[in-house]
């Protein structure tokens, strides 16, 4: 038994080269690779877009040393929790919060003191057709609410279930913060109105107008919070008495006027004011700069292009890409704590009427138009996020590359902009305040520069 195994054990062994068929030199593809092609970038405003109707809304004060100061404010219509609502015949209020429920996201300095003030709005919310995020809504002067100290956008909090007729219990909900608001102002605006105010949604928004909430800190980072209004959290909470006429004893009650983008508007107002060295770029969109801004909140966006890419074809002649990559590093020393890079990036490019669209790697359809057959499989793939330890990002871009060389694409302008971790977006992301400082391409970089440049994988084809 032991010479039999021992002889099957010495057949099998073979050298792992002999294993597979051997490549004849004379069929195999020979690719070659060039990453001198030049890349022309400029930083350049983003464009302003609507506030209203976002997964998560932008409220802070960002104090960052190399883009500058970045501020949002909120400004939210107030809804009735149902039509015709009645506080009965004797309310007595005993208190009224201002529950914003954070959305997900939180960008800066966690341990930073903020102080949180609340207005009534002298606009009309709903009254508006537009809601773009530069637009400013006028709040009266008097504050009616306010709350100073740190945020604590991870931790859930306790609070009290108001239950009818029975004890009260203790829940634990998501991470919010939660403004006391003025007394006398509740019961003058909202508990003692006339009943038709309370009649219908309509009416009530037009009469109370809504809340605006803005922020400050005496912090030298600062942050940028987001908060979500798609759901039943976030809302003007008051806590009312009022005689039960079944007992004849007071019931304490609990109702939610709910603060809901998909019933009235909600809307972030966003304001920049850039540090110097972005200013100048922006002053000079026909100079070439060793590195380029990147911001969200319809902040700054990197335009390239590849002006002498049909030099290549050129000289080269015809060629089928194997792989291109454009390859982006994070400029050194450009994310220090709190202000970490990106952790995503969007590319896209324009059309001939500037309408921005995806390139073919990442053209993944829509209801309407198909998906391109040469799509990359995954957005991973695709790329665009930030690699942490080689500080950069990569995109494949070989189709669109191939289509550029072809002239089947004209290159009307190719962007990179901040996208969040958790969706791809071509406009301008409102639900992100991450930013980067990337690098520019060098004719002759040297070990340790931070650049920009294309990687072409080809073949010469006849």
């Amino acid at each position: 038994m032991t010479l039999l195994i021992s002889l099957f054990l010495f057949a099998s062994c073979e050298k792992t080269s002999t294993i597979g068929l051997e490549i004849d030199p004379n069929t195999a593809i020979q690719g070659s690779l060039v990453d001198t092609v030049t890349i022309s970038s400029r930083t350049l405003s983003d464009k302003i877009v609507s506030s209203n109707g976002l997964a998560r809304n932008p409220l802070g004060l960002l104090t960052d040393p190399l883009f500058g100061k970045t501020e949002a404010n909120l400004s939210m219509a107030v809804n009735v929790p149902s039509n015709a609502y009645s506080f009965g015949t004797t309310p007595t209020l005993d208190s009224a919060v201002l529950v914003l429920n954070y959305g997900g996201e939180f960008y800066g300095d966690s341990t930073s003191n903020f102080n949180l003030e609340v207005r009534q709005l002298v606009d009309d919310l709903s009254a508006s057709e537009s809601f773009l995020s530069n637009q400013s809504w006028l709040a009266s002067n008097t504050v009616i609410g306010s709350k100073s100290g740190k945020l604590y956008p991870n931790t859930r909090v306790k609070v009290t279930d108001i239950v009818t007729g029975k004890a009260d219990t203790i829940r634990s909900a998501s991470p919010q913060i939660r403004i006391q608001l003025n007394k006398t102002f509740i019961e003058n605006n909202i508990i003692n109105i006339n009943a038709e105010n309370l009649k219908n949604n309509q009416n009530f928004v037009r009469f109370f107008r809504g809340l605006q909430v803005k922020a400050s800190t005496a912090a030298t980072n600062g942050s940028m919070m987001f908060f979500e209004f798609t759901g039943s959290t976030s809302g003007l909470y008051l806590y009312y008495k009022n005689q039960n006429t079944t007992t004849n004893k007071p019931d304490t009650i609990a109702v939610n006027f709910p603060i809901l983008n998909s019933s009235s508007p909600v809307a972030s107002t966003v304001t920049h004011n850039y540090s110097t060295a972005v200013t100048t770029q922006l002053s000079n969109p026909n100079q070439q700069y060793p590195v380029t801004y990147l911001q969200p909140l319809s902040g700054l966006k990197t335009k390239i292009s590849f002006p002498y890419l049909k030099n290549f074809v050129a000289n080269v002649g015809k060629v089928v890409v194997n792989k291109a990559e454009l390859v982006i590093d994070l400029s050194s020393g450009t994310d220090p704590i709190p202000f970490n890079a990106a952790p995503r990036l969007a590319l896209y490019r324009y059309d001939i009427a500037e309408q921005r669209k995806n390139i073919p790697d990442n053209d993944r359809g829509s209801l309407t138009t198909p998906a391109d057959p040469r799509v990359t499989q995954t957005a991973a793939i695709f790329g665009g996020y930030f690699n942490a330890i080689k500080k950069q990002y990569v995109f494949v871009v070989t189709a669109y590359i191939q289509d550029l060389l072809n002239g089947k694409t004209q290159d009307y302008g190719t962007f990179l902009a901040p996208t969040p971790t958790d969706q791809f977006s071509l406009n301008p992301s409102m639900a992100s305040g991450a930013r980067s400082v990337i690098g520019s391409f060098k004719k002759n970089p040297v070990a340790g520069d931070n650049v920009m440049k294309l990687n072409i994988y080809y073949t010469k084809i006849n």
